[in-house]
């Protein structure tokens, strides 16, 4: 969706040679032109506007002195510093650019009709009189000449396979008569060709194309001839086939122009001489005739030149020359030059610069040469707020296709509507005025502006243009301000023209006021935020337009420390930003490097946008940066695009190869891709869906917010984690704002610990951190509850399933109790309209839990109702759960009780159930507890003077004697009343003070007292506690022992 728009003109008149143009070559390296003429040879620097070297060719005979002699080929030869030059009389001349002399290299008695060289220079092609081809190398030493008109179709000759006849073969909707039609015979070429033979090659110089009179229909016919000379394939009789042949440098098809019964088309050949495709020309069918078609370097632009073949009243023809881009398979007319009926002024000689694909060079009559340089744009409305439409216009001759994409994304070469004009378009430029950037203005062939609002048209103002695209780079400021560009009085200077309408003619511009500029402007661009219109000097340098003073000016661009700013090289691309509250002018080289000013950002930049207060950038290795420019300087933003970018780095997405961004659409979160081949793509770009969510979430517009993250695949918890304080002061502004069950439902089942802001979306540097609150619950509970609890204050029958997803959500479900509202809606169904019944809130609970996680839950609330109610929804076979229900009802209650929550695995609550069993049950209730270790909880059940508190202890005594604790074992002994067994738990685990207290409480004789005190004392030994040994033999053993400590 790209225009091309001309970035600046070199118009050099200085030349004045005898005779007309005939042809001319570009020399690369110096950029001079070379002209022949039929008197002489020049190279001229239209730069300089001198002539750098000239030679007679009618000195030396090799053109005749009266102007007759007709120069048919021209070409410069970088290798050997010379160009050559092809005479019709047969010579073939080199001329020497560093010495001037002309020497003669071949001559061909028939004649030369014309002379191509191969694109490596390698090869030349001569035409001759007798219609034969010569094939020679860049020495000139012949190859081969072969006949022009060949019997045979070539090499590429296609095969039959014997399929059957045509009469017997399918023939579609033409039914069986199309078998019995005749070849319709070729008429012959029209009377105005010239009847020579054109010759074009491919780009990689392997094959080359001749297009010839056939001596026996007398129309045009197109062989394909290889680099060895031999004949390849044969056009199929094409009927009004013209002169003009170009093949197209990338490889793929051969242009030339066909003249049909009501139209006039360019059409494209195969290599293999077959017909593949065609474009029509915006002329009636005998309007005009093409001279010659030429296919730019890169393979991008296919430039028409043509004449009018009928000559007006004042007995002259106009001249135009059109360029046509094509892009998914539509042709567009981007650029039309209308030369005028002054036939000094009409083009003579028109080629491509070898060089720079975008440059166009046209000597006229009169000698002049205009150096045309395009450039690729996007033009798209300059809109920073809602109220624009996103709108990007693109030329296609007489018509602007405009897409608006805000309401729609439309491929081309469709679009949302189209203006129809009564001339070609060349430019367009939208109103760079607050709310109204979606009028536009078109800048047409014959001078006129058109302005068009989303009404319709609004007028059509006259302005004055003497050449074609005399006036350049036009920008709309005003609704009655244009300010164009045109040449300057030197070639080396521009003039700015400021357009306003006529005081009594409001439909015709006038130049209110001029602005010199030592320099050539190849780009102004205007900045809707702060007003400023930048210009950019073909050599880089930047100047700022004050155009809002009663005298425009034009000063240096400088930065907030007074310091001249310039780009180092010329970009192709420009616009204006604001970095960390500075305005900057960013451009992007034709070389993919992007700068800030004189700061190089990044080198691998195909294109950039600026909207709002980002910077969108797509690069060679298929990513898409999108880069806050408010949280920046000049070098973080160097620093982000040099970073590969982290794992949740929302700067940073894939792109398909070769994206370019064609526009933004302003306070949305869209960005709108165009691919190599053609199509649009759409994309969200995370880092402009986060800050739109964060500006909405700050302003509390939670619906907004919501239905955003909800398309777009954003994890909902940001909702919360954004800012919680603000969330949690908001909730009832939230449910009423989203006013969905669903909705609400969808939110409280994404939530999760995880803390998004510092994992997914991480904050933004400059933005303030914010803490959850510091209640020591966590965050999925606080956010249950509070919502819960306000849901439950607004409208608890309406949000009811709401009410229910909190209690279920929570980090420890809250089933029962979410099973027991279900109960209570069941006993007493709500009344209220709308209001949910107990039999959608089960089912809506058997979509949140699990089948038999919400049995067993239900199970658990010992309601026999309520888990019949579960099971019936269930997908359980009532032989399964029938039988133990029954069981279960025919127990006494708290034995019951028991068997569920044994069933359940609660083995505490079981065990407090089975305490309350009786004296029957304890047998069970002491196996339960040995079983499941619950003998802390079980000792807590019983008195501590009972029966069964007493086993408890003892079978608690044995589990601690098992777990190596003894002596807490033996404390829980003697506090029971054993204590000979105690007194065993002691003495095993060398607790000699207890043992000696029990042993005291028993009470032991002394003999077995003494005999303890030994035993416990030999212990203690072995454990190296001499002093507790000693303490013990004296006090208790009465035996005086050495002891060595």
């Amino acid at each position: 969706m790209r225009n091309l728009k001309l970035l600046k003109s070199l118009r050099s008149s200085e030349l004045q040679g005898p005779g007309s143009p005939q042809c001319f070559s570009v020399r690369a390296d110096t950029g001079s032109l070379l002209i022949a003429s039929q008197y002489s040879i020049t190279e001229y620097d239209p730069r300089a506007g001198q002539v750098v070297s000239e030679a007679s060719l009618t000195a030396d005979s090799f053109l005749p002195e009266d102007g007759s002699g007709v120069v048919v080929g021209l070409q410069d030869l970088a290798e050997l510093e010379s160009a050559c030059l092809a005479t019709a009389s047969g010579d073939v001349v080199l001329f020497n650019l560093n010495t001037c002399q002309l020497e003669c290299v071949g001559s061909v008695d028939s004649g030369l009709t014309s002379m191509s060289w191969s694109p490596d220079e390698e090869l030349v092609i001569l035409t001759t009189g007798q219609e034969t081809i010569i094939m020679m190398t860049k020495d000139f030493e012949p190859i081969t000449e072969v006949g022009i008109h060949q019997d045979d179709f070539g090499e590429g000759k296609f095969i039959t396979v014997g399929w059957g006849k045509k009469e017997t073969q399918f023939h579609g909707s033409e039914g069986k008569q199309a078998a019995q039609k005749k070849i319709q015979e070729v008429q012959p070429a029209v009377a105005w060709d010239d009847r020579r033979p054109r010759v074009t090659w491919r780009g990689d110089g392997q094959l080359f194309a001749v297009s010839a009179i056939c001596p026996q229909t007398g129309a045009r016919k197109v062989r394909v001839w290889n680099r060895e000379g031999v004949l390849q394939a044969t056009s199929e009789p094409v009927n009004g086939l013209e002169q003009a042949l170009c093949w197209k440098p990338s490889g793929s098809l051969i242009a030339s122009t066909q003249r049909h019964p009501n139209k006039h088309s360019v059409v494209f050949m195969e290599k293999n001489g077959l017909l593949h495709g065609d474009f029509t020309l915006p002329f009636s069918k005998d309007q005009t005739k093409v001279k010659k078609l030429l296919w730019n370097s890169d393979s991008t632009v296919l430039a028409v030149w043509l004449e009018d073949m009928t000559a007006g009243e004042d007995g002259q023809v106009n001249s135009y020359i059109q360029l046509w881009t094509v892009g998914n398979y539509h042709w567009y007319l981007k650029q039309s030059l209308d030369f005028g009926r002054d036939p000094q002024k009409a083009p003579v000689c028109v080629c491509w610069d070898p060089e720079r694909p975008l440059q166009l060079h046209v000597v006229s009559h009169s000698w002049t040469s205009i150096t045309y340089d395009w450039g690729w744009t996007t033009e798209r409305s300059p809109g920073l707020d809602a109220t624009d439409n996103a709108n990007v216009a693109v030329i296609d001759g007489e018509k602007i296709l405009v897409t608006a994409f805000r309401q729609c994304v439309v491929p081309p070469p469709m679009c949302s509507f189209e203006l129809q004009l009564k001339s070609p378009v060349n430019q367009v430029t939208f109103l760079c005025r607050p709310e109204r950037t979606n009028q536009l203005a078109a800048f047409t062939a014959d001078g006129r502006i058109s302005v068009y609002s989303q009404g319709g048209f609004i007028k059509l103002v006259e302005s004055l243009q003497d050449d074609p695209l005399a006036l350049r780079q036009l920008l709309w400021l005003e609704d009655e301000l244009f300010v164009g560009v045109s040449s300057g009085l030197l070639p080396t200077s521009s003039t700015l023209l400021m357009l306003r309408p006529v005081q009594d003619a409001a439909d015709t511009l006038a130049v209110r006021s001029t602005v010199e500029v030592d320099g050539v402007v190849v780009s102004m661009v205007h900045c809707s935020q702060t007003g400023t219109v930048a210009l950019q000097l073909e050599d880089g340098q930047i100047r700022k337009l004050l155009w809002d003073h009663p005298d425009p000016s034009v000063e240096d661009w400088r930065d907030s420390s007074s310091c001249s700013i310039n780009f180092p090289v010329s970009c192709v691309q420009t616009a204006l930003c604001s970095i960390s509250g500075e305005e900057h002018l960013l451009g992007l080289t034709d070389r993919s490097h992007l700068y800030a000013g004189d700061t190089e950002l990044a080198s691998n930049v195909c294109s950039f946008a600026v909207c709002n207060d980002f910077l969108l950038i797509t690069t060679h290795s298929h990513t898409c940066r999108c880069l806050r420019l408010s949280m920046l300087t000049v070098k973080g933003l160097q620093a982000a695009l040099a970073s590969d970018g982290g794992q949740n780095d929302e700067t940073l997405r894939r792109v398909e190869r070769g994206s370019r961004i064609v526009t933004v659409v302003p306070r949305d979160t869209r960005v709108i891709l165009q691919m190599p081949r053609g199509n649009l793509e759409t994309i969200h770009h995370r880092a402009l869906v986060l800050a739109q969510l964060r500006a909405w979430l700050d302003s509390l517009r939670f619906r907004d917010s919501f239905e955003c993250m909800r398309k777009l695949r954003i994890n909902l918890n940001l909702i919360y984690d954004h800012n919680p304080k603000i969330f949690l002061e908001n909730l009832q502004t939230f449910i009423t704002q989203l006013n969905s069950i669903n909705h609400i439902n969808l939110f409280l089942t994404e939530l999760k610990e995880e803390d998004t802001t510092s994992s997914m979306y991480l904050r933004p540097d400059s933005s303030p951190v914010q803490h959850q609150p510091a209640s020591g619950q966590k965050k999925v509970d606080v956010v249950c509850d509070a919502l819960r609890n306000a849901m439950e204050s607004m409208d608890p029958n309406k949000f009811c399933l709401c009410i229910l997803t909190a209690h279920v959500k929570k980090t420890v479900p809250e089933l029962e109790i979410a099973l027991q509202k279900v109960h209570e809606l069941r006993e007493n169904p709500p009344e209220a309209p709308g209001a949910v019944s107990a039999e959608e809130a089960l089912k809506y609970l058997l979509f949140l839990v699990n089948v038999n996680d919400l049995y067993e839950h239900s199970l658990g609330t010992y309601d026999f109702d309520l888990v019949l109610m579960v099971a019936e929804k269930s997908q359980k076979d009532p032989k399964e759960y029938l039988p133990f229900l029954n069981m279960l009802k025919s127990l006494e209650p708290n034995y019951q009780r028991y068997t569920i929550d044994k069933h359940l695995k609660r083995y505490k609550k079981a065990l407090l159930h089975l305490s309350k069993c009786g004296e029957e049950h304890f047998h069970e209730a002491l196996q339960l507890v040995k079983e499941q270790k619950l003998y802390s909880e079980a000792l807590k059940l019983y008195p501590a003077d009972s029966a069964h508190y007493k086993a408890l202890s003892c079978a608690y005594a044995e589990h601690l004697v098992e777990q190596q604790q003894a002596e807490q074992a033996g404390l829980l002994l003697w506090r029971c009343g054993e204590p000979v067994r105690a007194l065993q738990a002691f003495a095993g685990s060398s607790s000699w003070r207890n043992a000696i207290c029990v042993a005291q409480q028993i009470p032991l004789p002394p003999d077995q007292l003494a005999l303890l005190a030994r035993d416990l004392a030999e212990k203690l030994t072995e454990q190296r506690r001499y002093a507790d040994a000693a303490l013990l033999l004296d006090q208790y053993a009465k035996v005086s022992e050495h002891l060595d400590t």
